[in-house]
């Protein structure tokens, strides 16, 4: 008898999710459909639009190489796969958000496609992708291992992943970038975004989040390779790079 796929395991066990799960994953969904519409408005004003700046040093360090089919997944409203575009490139994004994805689709125009699916079930096959990126997405999943797993799956042998998400910043920022994060996104979220409930979450999931090097534990303990970080702004953001092993 032939051995069930690890995708298929993964289908059975989040099949059987806790009450605890499925609760987060409605909230992280509920979030994400309260700040579609001004998602990207949000990202300028909370970073000043230096998010711009570090997703181009991402798409920069995705594309130092050749690469044919690449997901961003959590890839939203596109404004990281739209860099991606160029010719002889097959760009997807992945989200659990059909809101998200509808809200960027004019923006994006020809040569990005669209899969719903989730970090946790990546909708494709074993061994295909020659680069997945994913951009402030990584600590909305609900099960970091299961969704790294999921990612080198995914993965072509030598493939790579790139990963750029809020990190722990230099002991000397920490104070003032907590007092932002704390009394000033919330507020412009209720303010800009109609949205207070998301952007406290969204604060929460930051402060939550692993610091540069327990992600790089995480990543190998998931089984990729070449596991390297780079700190964007000091440390307020972090690029971490990994490879599936040949």
């Amino acid at each position: 008898m032939s051995q069930p796929s690890r995708g298929h395991l993964l289908s059975e066990t989040f099949g059987r999710q806790s009450v605890e799960t499925r609760e987060r994953t409605r909230l992280i969904r509920r979030v994400f459909e309260q700040v579609a519409p001004r998602y990207d408005l949000m990202n300028d004003l909370m970073s000043f639009g230096i998010h711009r700046i570090w997703k181009r040093d991402l798409v920069r360090a995705t594309l130092d190489r050749p690469v044919t089919q690449l997901v961003d997944l959590a890839g939203g409203t596109g404004d990281v796969a739209r860099r991606l575009r160029g010719p002889g490139r097959v760009v997807t994004i992945v989200d659990p958000s059909l809101a998200m994805m509808i809200a960027g689709r004019g923006q994006n125009g020809a040569g990005v496609n669209y899969l719903a699916g989730t970090g946790e079930q990546i909708p494709l096959a074993d061994d295909s992708l020659d680069a997945l990126t994913i951009a402030f997405g990584i600590r909305n999943v609900t099960s970091m291992p299961a969704a790294l797993a999921e990612i080198a799956r995914v993965l072509k042998p030598g493939g790579r992943c790139l990963c750029l998400e809020f990190s722990k910043p230099a002991f000397w920022l920490r104070p003032f970038y907590n007092l932002y994060s704390y009394l000033v996104i919330p507020r412009l979220g209720a303010f800009v975004a109609k949205a207070p409930e998301a952007y406290t979450y969204l604060t929460e999931s930051i402060r939550k989040f692993p610091d540069q090097e327990e992600m790089k534990v995480l990543m190998e303990a998931a089984g990729l390779a070449e596991v390297t970080y780079r700190n964007l702004s000091f440390g307020i953001a972090c690029l971490h790079t990994a490879t599936k092993p040949r």
